[in-house]
Parts: C-alpha cells; sequence; structure tokens
C-alpha cells in the first residue's frame, strides 16, 4: 500500500497533523498500536480535556532550546484551536490561570478531531503495531502487522513514556536514533514527588490535606494546590515544580502565599493571648497540618508565651519550609516526559528531520514540554499543525 503521509500515533499531534495534511490534499494515514486514538485525551483534564491555556508563551515550556517552540507557537496559537472547538459547538469554560475545559467531556474533543479527519479524507488504523522502519528512494517502508506500507513522508507522532498503562513506549526514541538523531535523557514531567524514611514518617497520615500553597525549586516557583498523600505530595504546585527539580536539589513550600505570616503572629498574641499556637495556625492552615507543624517545630503553647521575636520567626518558617523530597511516582502518573529527540536536529518551522528528508518528530517525543493547564496540548497543536502544513 501507498500513501503520500504516514503518521506513527493516533494522539493530539498525530491527529492534528492529519487534520492539516489532509485539508492540502495529501493522502494521509494514521497508525496506532493502541485499540482507540486519543487515548490521553480522553483521561486528560479528570475526563474533561484541559484542551489548551489562553496564556501560552514559549516561556511555558522546556526545553534546551528555549526557542524551538517559537515558530509552531506563532503559527497555530490557542484562539486557533477555540475556532475550532467553537465551529464544532462544543461548549467549554475557562478555570483558573487561563485553563479551557470541556463543560462535558473529552470525548467531544477526540470526536470533533476524528470528524475532522474523516472530512479530510484521512485513514487512521488503530491496533496496528509498526515493526520496522527503512529509509529508501523516494520515502519510507514501513513493516507492521499488517503488511508493508510506503509513505513518501513519515511523521513520528508517537508520544514520550509517560503513563506506560495507556500503552506508551519509547518507540519514538528508538527510531530517532536509528536515523542519527540525538535524544536527551528524559525523566518523568508534571508527576507527584515521594518522600522516603524519617521525611516520610511525618507527614504520611496527613494524606488527603491540601492547601494552597508556592513550591519553590532553584529560581522557579509555582502558586497553586498542594495535596499530602501516602507516600508523598501533590497537587498543581508539586506538579509544576517537578518539572524543575531534581533528586538531591532543595525544595520550598510557602505554606501561607496569601499572608505576612512573620506580622501575623505577633498580632494575634496581643488579641488571643490564651489561644494555642496550633489553634490559631488552624485558623489559616488545615488543622492536622497545623497540629504537625507545632508537633515537628514550633511547640504548642499559649500565644502569650511565645516571644514576638520568636513568633515573627515561625511566620518567616512557614513562608520557607523545607521538604526533603527523594524522588517521583515516575512514568507511570507522570503527565508528561521531559526530555526527547533533540531539537538541533529539527528545523523549528517544520519540524522536519535536518539528517532525513521527509522524516518528521511532533508533540511529546521531541525535548520541548510545557507547564501543567492545557499547554502540552497546544504544543501538540500547533507543532502537528507546523508539520501538517509541509509533509
Amino acid at each position: 500500500m501507498k500513501t503520500d503521509v504516514l503518521i506513527i500515533g493516533a494522539g493530539a499531534a498525530g491527529l492534528m497533523c492529519a487534520i492539516t495534511a489532509g485539508q492540502r490534499g495529501r493522502r494521509v494515514l494514521v497508525l496506532d498500536h493502541a485499540n482507540k486514538p486519543g487515548k490521553k485525551i480522553l483521561m486528560s483534564g479528570g475526563g474533561r480535556c484541559n484542551f489548551t491555556n489562553l496564556g501560552v508563551t514559549p516561556a511555558n515550556y522546556l526545553s534546551a532550546n528555549p526557542h524551538f517552540a517559537k515558530s509552531a507557537l506563532a503559527r497555530y496559537a490557542p484562539a486557533d484551536f477555540v475556532a475550532l472547538v467553537e465551529k464544532h459547538r462544543i461548549a467549554y469554560h475557562e478555570k483558573e490561570l487561563g485553563q479551557l475545559f470541556c463543560d462535558d467531556s473529552s470525548k467531544q474533543i477526540v470526536r470533533m478531531l476524528l470528524d475532522e479527519c474523516a472530512a479530510a479524507g484521512v485513514r487512521i488504523e488503530t491496533g496496528c503495531a509498526v515493526e520496522r522502519v527503512r529509509h529508501r528512494e523516494g520515502g519510507f517502508s514501513v513493516a507492521t502487522g499488517r503488511g508493508e506500507l510506503h509513505a513518501g513522508a513519515l511523521v513520528v507522532a508517537s508520544g514520550g513514556l509517560s503513563i506506560p498503562s495507556m500503552g506508551a513506549t519509547g518507540f519514538g526514541y528508538e527510531l530517532a536514533r536509528q536515523f542519527g538523531h540525538e535524544v536527551r535523557p528524559t525523566r518523568a514531567g508534571l508527576v507527584p514527588l515521594t518522600l522516603s524514611g524519617k521525611h516520610q514518617e511525618r507527614y504520611a497520615d496527613l494524606a488527603g490535606v491540601a492547601l494552597p500553597a508556592e513550591a519553590r525549586s532553584g529560581r522557579q516557583s509555582f502558586r497553586s494546590g498542594l495535596l499530602f498523600t501516602h507516600r508523598g505530595v501533590s497537587g498543581p504546585a508539586i506538579l509544576q515544580i517537578s518539572s524543575y527539580w531534581q533528586p538531591g536539589e532543595e525544595l520550598r513550600l510557602d505554606l501561607l502565599p496569601d499572608r505576612d505570616a512573620a506580622a501575623w503572629l505577633p498580632a494575634q498574641r496581643t488579641a488571643r493571648p490564651a489561644a494555642e499556637l496550633k489553634t490559631v495556625l488552624a485558623d489559616l492552615l488545615p488543622k492536622r497540618l497545623a497540629q504537625r507543624l507545632c508537633e515537628l517545630d514550633f511547640g504548642n503553647r499559649p500565644m502569650r508565651q511565645y516571644r514576638e521575636p520568636e513568633l515573627s520567626t515561625i511566620g518567616a518558617r512557614l513562608h520557607d519550609w523545607p521538604l526533603v523530597a527523594s524522588g517521583t511516582e515516575g512514568y507511570r502518573t507522570a503527565e508528561v516526559t521531559l526530555g526527547g529527540v533533540d531539537t538541533d536536529g529539527l528545523s523549528s518551522s517544520t519540524m522536519q528531520s535536518k539528517l532525513v528528508p521527509g522524516l518528521y518528530f511532533i508533540g511529546e517525543v521531541v525535548d520541548v514540554t510545557g507547564w501543567l493547564g492545557g499547554y502540552n496540548f497546544q504544543w501538540a497543536w500547533a507543532s502537528g499543525h507546523a508539520a501538517g502544513e509541509v509533509v
């Protein structure tokens, strides 16, 4: 069988590339080893798909080359995808920080993409694994469980290593290396952090306790929700900082980002001299956490028994609480994979390989990783569209 464009991977990037190329009159075939297309789209955003973010800029992405994503993101913006969503009359809403979600279900986004593929004449084959790829004159020869395929252009949209239970593999990285591309080291991103030993013992029974907080590692910080788990910490603030934090690095938490605790506590001493510290702290923090902090570091006496400088020090500590993480939950629960195909070997405008004409890499397989909150979907749409315009 011959086709103009063969896309490996029926996820967000692959389907967008297929739509764009199909609309140009190209014969497009999409292969995926999973039993249905868009599986990660379906599970995203708690089943409502956080399909983009209104505040997307290149600064919201991690890459060895921070400039690489600029071209594709500029040429396919959040407004472009929103226009597609509105064309299909999918109701959506904005949550915090520019995040856009379906009102109903992520199934609507997958249906929209499949309908657009059908309208563009795109063929999609699921449950079809790629066994071997060879570059030959005029294109590529691809061996699959259903026979040999020949294509003029090959687009690798196979994703990263995150959530292997959904079928994630390192296939795209292996293919990149086969054709001479460098692959930057990969690790789990947007992932809960784990604690171990005494550090875990201190917080394990706080599992389920949640609060607004700011997580900091190095020069990077994120302010959002924090959740204690049986194994460590999670929540948006932790998922965000996990992409920047490395094992062995310091992690600090601001447990009261909306309050000047160093000034508030001495004022409380004057207003409520008989109240115990844990009771006062429980006005702003979850009760169980307030009690644990007092047990660990602050003691628990009536406020009048604390000197004002001591309370100021406690307040400062609440804005700079140390947390010693031992690692992450790994790819099992990670939303994305950091690292991937080195962008030095790709064109930033077309996503085409600089080494092999007609070979393209898009989406998560590339060394471009977005923040939590719709940024990774926007990279998928933008990089898929960039390749689809030229394949």
